[in-house]
């Protein structure tokens, strides 16, 4: 059986839109720990490599991707249809594999997680049943930046939680005693529109790398450097899948000796080789890869958006 991949890397831009004329209400996360009025720790449970929550959203149970790669909450026009033609968006949202045309648009009342509400969001409405179908899930939809931007987001891959802190406009969390575990590590970013940007390491090249949680797989540029490839060893093409129901067959290997800076490093890590010119068109800059699950494999990593920075935390030390 063929196996599909995703990269969920979705990039709105235009400022012009069109909003629908009625609104959806109260988006619970029933599975979550309240810590208290600004913290929450959601489960998750990863589908391949995709970190997915539980969720009800107007009646119906299911699936929500979290992904720091969207722009916005993207609604399952399978699920949550838009009755009204008028409703369209007029700009594009632009995956790494197509560009889909004319996504729709609906605007939410309250968008709540347990006790934590957000009011006047809005959200895109794109078919997402190619990936429901490939994955065996009931997917409602994707949890992207636009939510994700008032908190800390500690993702977790040790224990499959991640825990939202609410945050001043300074980036200062409101509850000051929100993790057990002791912070290791630190590094600054750069935030792109709503795309975590890192200076990056292959040996001694530096790269500029987005950081996507819906990335399967790590992605190098076809057009960085050629020196960078000798740490790139290909092992097979595989094929993979935009949001936009179009896919293509890449080559995947593993690549070695990546890092942050000299004490944050990373093993070989699984990654493919694609053409990203059309992300980098519209995000507006020049990203040379993407990381993304692999990254998170072996970090336990906390995003700061507002103070555009990120924390880590060890593994534990395996018993031998």
């Amino acid at each position: 059986m063929r196996q599909t991949f995703f990269i969920l890397i979705l990039i709105a831009f235009s400022s012009s839109k069109s909003y629908a004329e009625y609104e959806i209400s109260n988006v619970s996360f029933p599975e979550a720990e309240n810590l208290n009025q600004y913290t929450s720790r959601i489960p998750f449970k990863l589908v391949d490599h995709l970190i997915v929550v539980e969720a009800e959203l107007l009646g119906k149970k299911g699936n929500f991707i979290i992904d720091t790669g969207s722009e916005t909450l993207i609604l399952n026009k399978v699920h949550f249809p838009i009755k009204y033609q008028h409703n369209s968006k007029r700009n594009e949202t632009s995956g790494v594999v197509s560009i889909i045309d004319n996504p729709m648009e609906r605007r939410l009342n309250e968008f709540v997680i347990q006790n934590i509400k957000l009011h006047d969001r809005n959200s895109d409405v794109i078919d997402l049943s190619h990936i429901e179908t490939s994955k065996k899930i009931n997917l409602l939809g994707i949890i992207g930046y636009s939510i994700l931007k008032d908190y800390e987001v500690f993702i977790d891959l040790y224990l499959n939680q991640i825990t939202l802190s609410k945050i001043d406009r300074k980036g200062n969390k409101l509850d000051k005693i929100v993790y057990l575990e002791k912070i290791t590590d630190s590094i600054n970013f750069h935030l792109k529109k709503h795309t975590i940007v890192l200076n990056t390491y292959v040996d001694e090249y530096k790269l500029r790398f987005g950081l996507d949680t819906g990335a399967e797989f790590n992605q190098i540029n076809k057009n960085v450097k050629k020196k960078v490839f000798k740490y790139f060893i290909p092992k097979k093409r595989i094929t993979l899948s935009g949001t936009g129901n179009k896919s293509i067959k890449v080559l995947a290997g593993k690549l070695y000796r990546v890092k942050l800076n000299n004490t944050i490093y990373f093993g070989p890590m699984n990654t493919i080789l694609t053409n990203l010119s059309k992300m980098n068109e519209a995000f507006g800059t020049s990203l040379d890869g993407i990381l993304g699950y692999e990254f998170f494999k072996q970090k336990r990593t906390i995003i700061n958006y507002k103070k555009e920075k990120l924390y880590f935390i060890d593994y534990p030390l395996q018993q031998q």
